[in-house]
């Protein structure tokens, strides 16, 4: 099938080159020419691990191709995606979806005849609807159909999650579309992946509902954790005796410096005010807002704890930067809350992170920055694991003691074990009393 994509953000790239590997031709476009002639020059413009492969042999092949032009690139296409930016409104954290409409618009004046056009972009419930309105009011005709498609990646593990997905959701109403859809992901239907058909505005709900569950899992294993430690428990210990249960599984039930990223943080508000607008508040996920907010300050105090009550004046290593693993993304990451937090505390901050570093130096004014673990550990009064990158698991941790002022660590990942951290001569505190490991 002729596919486009308009928007090569995380989504739009991903999803292209992965399609472009199902067999199909797809056309990446971008109103940003800069990042058009990097991806033709074979520049990945954000990190996911597999990502340059993919498009460097897709690429080369002829399946998948780069242009700013969609007039060009929509013509004689089975399905446009549209795969821009949500991001949440200043005023109020609605989703705005400025980019959305306008991306109709423009697919609008570029398409002569029938075809699907199909949200990838996470939005609200009604989105789907009111861009079939505009395309109807461009054009003056109705032979369009609106799907919404939406995405299940996880940074650092995209390329499995779309290749290999749990279901495929499809929200469409007309038979026509969904026999379009079924075509589309035969691929992966041929495998006994399970390809969900629902009205639109479930499949809209579907996206916004996954991600508000899964954050209040993370939310609530986190109360959870600050139980354990008032009372002498191992949240290590309660979240495996939870996922045990297959009612509730071991998934998203580790506890931490809260949720970030792209999606939970922005999806969750979303929700809220979508709701809201509905006359069906969710005072569940409401909750799971304001206590994130209020989780990220906490691990600050944290750490002060430790620093033996205040981090003023104090070198405190920051290890990690980024809002997960495997992954360049910093936006909403619980370390610019923290990382904020103790330089107004008078702290001196040094950071290093593996692949975030310079979207955090846009985002962070005032640590001093290294280029690796140990340079970041030297001289520091205290140490703070904020993302559990693989290579701060393999340091050498009588290295590390040797080369900081104080051997003081705060894991916010419970990456250590506390017992060899206390063997090597370390003050440890971990999230959730891992200390009280029988």
């Amino acid at each position: 099938m002729r596919l486009a994509m308009i928007g090569t953000g995380y989504v739009g790239l991903v999803s292209g080159a992965c399609f472009a590997e199902f067999g199909h031709d797809v056309a990446c476009v971008d109103i940003d020419t800069a990042k058009i002639e990097r991806l033709k020059n074979g520049e990945i413009p954000i990190y996911e691990p597999g990502l340059d492969d993919l498009v460097e042999r897709n690429s080369s092949n002829g399946r998948l191709t780069f242009t700013s032009d969609l007039g060009e690139a929509a013509k004689g296409r089975d399905c446009i995606f549209i795969c821009v930016g949500t991001p949440p409104r200043e005023d109020n954290g609605h989703a705005d979806l400025t980019y959305v409409y306008q991306a109709a618009r423009d697919i609008a004046k570029a398409v002569d005849g029938y075809t699907v056009v199909v949200d990838k972009s996470t939005v609200p419930v009604g989105t789907a609807r009111e861009v079939m309105t505009i395309l109807r009011e461009e054009t003056g005709h109705s032979d369009w159909d609106v799907v919404s498609n939406p995405e299940f990646l996880r940074e650092g593990a995209a390329i499995k999650d779309f290749m290999d997905p749990d279901r495929v959701v499809i929200g469409a109403d007309a038979e026509r579309a969904r026999s379009v859809m079924r075509e589309l992901y035969a691929g992966l239907s041929d495998k006994g992946i399970p390809i969900l058909m629902t009205g639109v505005e479930s499949a809209e709900i579907i996206k916004y509902a996954t991600n508000a569950f899964l954050a209040t899992k993370v939310t609530f294993i986190n109360e959870m954790a600050d139980l354990c430690e008032k009372v002498g428990g191992n949240v290590n210990d309660v979240a495996r005796g939870m996922g045990l249960d297959d009612r509730i599984g071991p998934k998203f039930l580790r506890a931490g410096p809260g949720y970030g990223g792209s999606c939970f943080p922005k999806d969750t508000l979303a929700l809220v005010q979508a709701a809201k607008a509905a006359g069906a508040p969710t005072r569940i996920v409401e909750a799971v807002v304001d206590k994130n907010a209020e989780r990220k300050k906490h691990m600050a105090a944290k750490v002060a704890e430790a620093c033996g009550g205040s981090c003023e004046g104090k070198s405190v290593a920051v290890l990690g930067l980024t809002f997960k693993p495997d992954t360049d993304d910093m936006r909403e990451s619980p370390a610019l809350d923290i990382v904020n937090e103790l330089l107004g505390q008078g702290a001196v901050i040094r950071a290093y992170d593996p692949q975030g570093m310079e979207q955090a130096k846009t985002m962070l004014d005032g640590p001093i920055w290294f280029e690796n673990a140990i340079s970041t550990l030297a001289g520091a009064d205290a140490a703070v694991l904020v993302t559990e990158w693989t290579e701060f698991a393999d340091l050498d941790l009588a290295e590390v003691k040797s080369v900081m002022a104080a051997p003081v660590m705060v894991d916010l990942r419970n990456l250590y074990s506390a017992q060899k951290m206390k063997e090597a001569g370390f003050t440890y505190t971990g999230i959730g009393g891992p200390e009280n490991a029988a």
